[in-house]
This record gives C-alpha cells, sequence and structure tokens, in this order.
C-alpha cells in the first residue's frame, strides 16, 4: 500500500499530515510512504528528514496524488493552483482520503468525494470517547487554538495583562472575555489567567461552570430553559429567542473587555455567531489607537 502526504496548499496552513516519526513507524510496519517535496518545510520538517525516516521524496504533487492508495492530509481538498483540479480530482478512483473536512457541512464536497468513489475518513467526525482518545486530533488542534489566541492578543493589544504597579503608578490588568469553555476555550481561560488577564467566561452549558471557575475565571450565567447540550456533552443550537437574549447578554460583557476570544462551536454546524458588529463597534479603542 501506498500512502501519499502531499503539500498542504490552503492559504495560512503550515501543517503537515505527518511528521517524519510518523512515518517511520508506518514504513516499519510495511507502508510504502510517499511524501511530496517541501509538504513538511513550513512546519519545520525537512525532506531530508522524511527521507531518513523511510519516506520516498515525490517532486510534484500530480504524480503523489495518482501514485498513493490513500492521502493524508491536513486542510480539506481544494483546487490546486497549479494544475487548476480539485485535489479529489487528482486521486485514483477508489482511493483512501484522510483529513479535516467537516462532511455536515461541505456537502458539495461530500458529493464529489462520493463521485469519484473515494473512501473518506473525516478526523473532525471522530467522537471524544475514551476509545478513540488516541485518534483525537480535533482536541489536540482546538488546545493549541486556544492557547495560541491568548498569546496573539496578549501581543497585539498593546498594554499588559497582568496587574502592574510601580513607583511611577498602577496598570490595571486586561479583562478577557471567553466564548465557549469547551477545549479551545478551556485552555484559552487557562492562558490568560497564567498571564495574569482577569477573565470571565461563557458558555450555554451550565455543567462546564465549575470547570470555568476551578481555572479561576468567572462564569457568566444566563438562565437557559431548553436543552442546551448532547448526549455527548457538546453544545447545541439554541432557539432564535434563546440566542436574542444570548447576544443581548454577551454585548454587556463585550463592551467592557479588552480582549474577546470566541471558541463557540456546534457539531454538525457553521461556528455560532456571537459578536456582531455593533458588540465590535462599542468596545474600546486597542491602546495604541487611543495614545
Amino acid at each position: 500500500m501506498k500512502l501519499g502526504v502531499p503539500k498542504e496548499i490552503t492559504p495560512g496552513e503550515t501543517r503537515v499530515a505527518l511528521v517524519p516519526e510518523s512515518v517511520q513507524q508506518l514504513v516499519k510496519k510495511g507502508v510504502q510512504v510517499l511524501v511530496e517535496t517541501g509538504a513538511g518545510t513550513q512546519a519545520s520538517f525537512l525532506d531530508s528528514a522524511y527521507a531518513n525516516a523511510g519516506a520516498t521524496i515525490v517532486p510534484n504533487a500530480t504524480d503523489l496524488f495518482s501514485q498513493s492508495d490513500v492521502i493524508c492530509k491536513v486542510s480539506k481538498p481544494i483546487v490546486n493552483p497549479t494544475t487548476g483540479t480539485n485535489e479529489i480530482e487528482m486521486m485514483k478512483p477508489g482511493a483512501v482520503l484522510i483529513t479535516f473536512f467537516a462532511p455536515l457541512i461541505n456537502h458539495d464536497l461530500v458529493q464529489i468525494l462520493a463521485d469519484r468513489k473515494i473512501t473518506s475518513f473525516s478526523m473532525d467526525s471522530i467522537p471524544r470517547t475514551t476509545r478513540a482518545q488516541s485518534m483525537d486530533a480535533l482536541s489536540s488542534m482546538s488546545t493549541l487554538a486556544g492557547y495560541k489566541s491568548v498569546l496573539i492578543a496578549a501581543n497585539s493589544i498593546g498594554k499588559f495583562f497582568p496587574l502592574l504597579m510601580t513607583a511611577a503608578g498602577t496598570v490595571p490588568p486586561a479583562r478577557v472575555f471567553v466564548l465557549g469553555a469547551g477545549v479551545a476555550g478551556l485552555m484559552a481561560i487557562a492562558t490568560a489567567r497564567r498571564l495574569g488577564a482577569v477573565v470571565e467566561a461563557f458558555d450555554v452549558r451550565p455543567v462546564v461552570k465549575e470547570q470555568v471557575e476551578s481555572l479561576g475565571a468567572k462564569f457568566v450565567e444566563m438562565p437557559i430553559e431548553e436543552q442546551t447540550q448532547t448526549a455527548g456533552g457538546y453544545a447545541t443550537q439554541l432557539s432564535e429567542e434563546a440566542h436574542k437574549r444570548e447576544v443581548e447578554l454577551l454585548h454587556k460583557h463585550v463592551k467592557d473587555s479588552d480582549v474577546v476570544i470566541t471558541t463557540a462551536l456546534i457539531p454538525g454546524r457553521p461556528a455560532p455567531e456571537l459578536v456582531n458588529e455593533a458588540m465590535v463597534i462599542d468596545m474600546k479603542p486597542p491602546v495604541s489607537d487611543a495614545l
């Protein structure tokens, strides 16, 4: 079996589906791994590292896709700007695709895969259960996103996150508001607290209050009579009336915050729009703009 790892072509995507260590493990099991030239460069993995791990370096995407029985990639297939064709159309009919492509949202993509008779595994659809924990790539990515979002905010805001008291005066701590207390949200809360910010968090699921408060943040509550989570613990979509009350509540807290980090997600649906234009207009101007 030949397993191909193409170079990601989605703008801004710097990840790679397999690292050299994983390639080495697959090769030991008898899998022939093909890696496109430069596939891991943006993730700091050189072609030489893949070659040393036993992979065959393939010069271009066309050759890689046409030769591979299985394709492993990070971002969903899109049109390759060099060939002008969708990456799915570059695959062999009947091949296997392993990637993140949100099948419940990207219906057109699912249809193309079905037409090409491509067997597909979407990593974002793997359930968060103990049995599937080793395959839960979505949680690991969410953890990184929550952590990095706070660092980006701290670097962009133009003021200190922690309370600063000096002989020259006192600088109050930044106020951070996190929307959604799932994997990404909890990591964002923990990171902002470690940097010294005053943190508030909101989630439609009352059961996460204890987790939020255990990290030193204040939980913003909103009485909701309807069901707000699935049996698996995921948030559900609110009714139109409840969503309206939700937005009104959030507006007050967004207005008083220095940083707002949105992590809310509903499985199988586009992320809910919790911060609208009116909220952004009412937010404090960046420190650099106010000086």
